[in-house]
Parts: C-alpha cells; sequence; structure tokens
C-alpha cells in the first residue's frame, strides 16, 4: 500500500496533527490525495510553543485545514499524577478530544503518524490508539523514519529535519505529579537552549535541578557557553548540571 492508495480508499479523513515530521508528512499526503481532510491539534499544557507555531506554519504551507483543540490534560488525575501509565490516559484524552470534534464535522475516521520505526509494542500510548481504533497509514504503509524523513525533503516540508520531540511531561521524573510550574520551567530552560543554538536536546528536571542533555556534536558548545546555560537556567532552578552521556540524537 501507498498513501495514494491508502487515500483513495480512504477519501475523507481527520488527521491528528502534531506539527512534528511524522505528522507533517501524513497532512501533505492528505492535502495531495484526500478528497476532504481536516487536521486537528490538540494544545495542552505539555505542548511547547513553538509545536503550534510550526503546525500553522505548516498547514498554511499546505493550504491545509487545521483546527485547534484546547484541552487541559492536567485536569485528568492519572495524567497528572505522572504515573508509568501517563501516556496511556494523556493519549486517551487527546485522541478523545479529536475524535469528538471529528465526529461532529462528519468523519468517521481519524489518522495519526506513528511510522514503522515505532515500536507496535503495549506501550501505554499505542494501546490508546488501538483502543479507539485510530489508524496509522504511515505503519501501514511500511514507511520508517528514514523514509518520512526522506519523502519530506523531497516533497519541500520544513520539518523534514526537524528533531523528535517527546511532550514536556517526559522532563519530569514519573512519580512527581506534574504542575504547571514544573512545565513552565522545562519550556523555558529548553526555550533557553535553543536560543543558545542548541539543536537537540532535553533538559530534564530532578530534585530542583536542571540536568542538560546534548548530542556529543553538541558538547563542546555546552562547555563553550557555560555561563550563558548557568545564568538562563539558575533563576529557575537550584543547580545546573550538564549529563556527560550524550544523548542519541533524534531521528
Amino acid at each position: 500500500m501507498t498513501l495514494a492508495s491508502f487515500f483513495e480508499e480512504n477519501p475523507r479523513a481527520a488527521l491528528a496533527f502534531s506539527g512534528g515530521t511524522d505528522s507533517a508528512l501524513l497532512l501533505w499526503a492528505a492535502a495531495r490525495w484526500a478528497k476532504d481532510a481536516c487536521a486537528y491539534y490538540v494544545k495542552t499544557p505539555f505542548q511547547p510553543a513553538f509545536e503550534l507555531r510550526d503546525a500553522r506554519r505548516l498547514a498554511d504551507q499546505l493550504g491545509a485545514r487545521l483546527k485547534v483543540l484546547d484541552l487541559d490534560v492536567l485536569t485528568v488525575p492519572e495524567a497528572a499524577a505522572n504515573g508509568p501509565q501517563r501516556c496511556y490516559y494523556c493519549k486517551r484524552a487527546i485522541f478523545g478530544a479529536i475524535l469528538a470534534a471529528a465526529q461532529a464535522d462528519g468523519f468517521s475516521l481519524v489518522i495519526d503518524g506513528t511510522n514503522a520505526s515505532d515500536d507496535a509494542g503495549d506501550r501505554p500510548g499505542m494501546r490508546a490508539l488501538r483502543e479507539l481504533s485510530v489508524r496509522s497509514p504511515l505503519r501501514e504503509c511500511g514507511l520508517t523514519k528514514e523514509d518520512v524523513r526522506r519523502l519530506s525533503r523531497e516533497a519541500g516540508l520544513f520539518t523534514w529535519e526537524k528533531p523528535a520531540y517527546a511532550c514536556l511531561a517526559t522532563r519530569i521524573p514519573t512519580g512527581t505529579a506534574i504542575t504547571p510550574g514544573l512545565l513552565a520551567r522545562a519550556e523555558h530552560a529548553e526555550k533557553a537552549l535553543a536560543a543558545l543554538g542548541f539543536s537537540d536536546f532535553r533538559v530534564r528536571l530532578m530534585d530542583g535541578a536542571a540536568r542538560v542533555q546534548v548530542t556529543v556534536d553538541q558538547l563542546p558548545l555546552a562547555l563553550a557557553c557555560r555561563e550563558q546555560l548557568v545564568n538562563a537556567l539558575k533563576p529557575e532552578n537550584g543547580a545546573v548540571l550538564l549529563d556527560l552521556e550524550p544523548r542519541t540524537p533524534s531521528r
């Protein structure tokens, strides 16, 4: 199956759109081959502001319909508690909102950007998608992350080289209740790193400290701008730590 044939068989679809590389390619395909498609972006406290900006930019580039749904996922007790199944409850809430909006708009099919490289095991988020009957065309077509990036580059999508980005909730240790303040700390810290020229990183919050994780090629930059990093992150964190075990690039 190809993406073209998928949309030939399923000409009307509601697309769960995050602004990331995978769902960006899926939106491009839907804009090209579907007869009627609409992208739904769910704005929650777990998403940083730049994700919505990217989503709007791409939708404008493709001339695609985009609807933004507001959801305070912190009102979902199991998500806010940040237990081992947090992702399951978060996905259930997010896709539940998309399903409701899609049905109100007359769509019976909801699709997402899971690709063939994503682990299909009993991950909490994947389980939620299966339970809600969300289909994943990239996965069904056998498209890996490498394929997605190649096709995105060929299509001229600015997202083709965008690093993978897990939600802000992953910056907070499992078992620590998630609060707006902690999410804001994580977002502010990562915004500061981006402003200093880092392109693939994480800032983990732990015991009042901010642990900076960068790829091996950007460790020299972290050391070179050590003072700027400390000045940017220290006001909201008791300590600023650099993880000397480099993170694997998010491809």
